[in-house]
């Protein structure tokens, strides 16, 4: 803190003197337009004809650094300087080290007693993190798939390409920032792999030359075999197809006219109601003799009842008498 004080005290001490001079002097080239990476340093230079007294370097309207002809006045350690002289012209350079997002701003060079000035602007970018979900790849081979790749966190967000390390019948990607976070970007690739080898997603900086890269390894496999149980699926399902096209063919075929059908004779059984033992034995006897008086010959049991059965398929009427 002390020392902080007593650089400010010399600045006071050095315009006063300057003021009193009535001195003026001027700047014959201002600092550049710079755009550097967040942690990296920055550097200005000014330009400055002979005899000045006292350069100022000010960030966003705030005086960071001083110099004097003997020795520059650092009141943060994060801006220095360095000089050096030009055909009789002095050149005052600021450096401003680790570079913070914060200071992305307008950076001003200017003399004590001079009506002139000169400004440019400084950009931050900020390098974010690389991903490609989970890792190595392990796909099926002539088979298409899709690979992801994810910036998160980029000022501004970069452009995204990619590095094709293995055989391709087709390949192609895009890339879109990524919903509701503009700092984002997502990039796909789409590729049919014909064999193994490394897929590289790279994330370049805007206006930058600088970039960062993930890779990640690519393993094709034959395309997996029918199981045993999928077999034995699909062959039920085409047994019961040709079944279903089979009892079509029989409903809308023609007519067998060689075929004799049981049923009229089935009916005509199945019309008759059933009678009692007795009655079914009478009948039997009135169509033997014509009656001669009573029958006293011994009966031996009544006659059993003739039961008729129909079954279902094939459609016969089947005559069984019961003894």
């Amino acid at each position: 803190m002390e020392g902080r004080w007593k650089g400010i005290s010399t600045v006071l001490v050095i315009l006063a003197g300057l003021a009193a001079s009535g001195s003026s002097y001027q700047i014959i080239e201002g600092p550049k337009n710079a755009t550097v990476l967040e942690g990296s340093e920055a550097r200005f230079n000014c330009t400055v004809s002979q005899g000045w007294k006292l350069i100022m370097w000010a960030l966003n309207g705030t005086v960071v650094l001083s110099i004097t002809p003997s020795e520059p006045i650092i009141t943060n350690d994060r801006f220095t300087s360095a000089s050096y002289q030009e055909g009789g012209n002095s050149i005052s350079e600021m450096i401003i080290h680790d570079v913070q997002l914060r200071d992305a701003g307008h950076i001003k060079c200017s003399l004590q007693n001079s009506d002139r000035d000169a400004s440019a602007f400084l950009s931050v970018q900020v390098m974010g993190a690389l991903l490609i979900p989970g890792g190595n790849l392990v796909v099926a081979e002539n088979e298409p798939c899709n690979v992801t790749c994810h910036a998160w966190g980029w000022i501004p967000p970069p452009g995204i390409s990619w590095d094709i390390g293995v055989p391709v019948s087709h390949s192609s990607y895009h890339s879109v920032p990524e919903p509701n976070n503009p700092q984002s970007a997502v990039s796909v690739l789409t590729l049919t792999p014909q064999g193994n080898g490394t897929l590289t997603c790279v994330a370049t900086m805007k206006g930058l030359h600088a970039h960062k890269s993930v890779t990640v390894n690519l393993t094709v496999v034959q395309p997996p075999l029918e199981s045993s149980y999928q077999s034995e699926i699909r062959k039920s399902a085409s047994v019961k197809t040709n079944k279903e096209t089979f009892e079509t063919n029989l409903e809308s075929g023609s007519e067998n006219l060689g075929y004799h059908s049981d049923e009229p004779r089935t009916a005509k059984l199945a019309s008759f109601a059933p009678v009692s033992s007795e009655s079914s034995v009478q009948e039997q006897h009135s169509s033997r003799q014509p009656y001669q008086g009573p029958d006293r010959r011994w009966r031996g049991p009544a006659g059993r009842p003739q039961v008729s059965f129909s079954v279902a398929s094939p459609r016969t009427v089947r005559n069984v008498t019961l003894v």
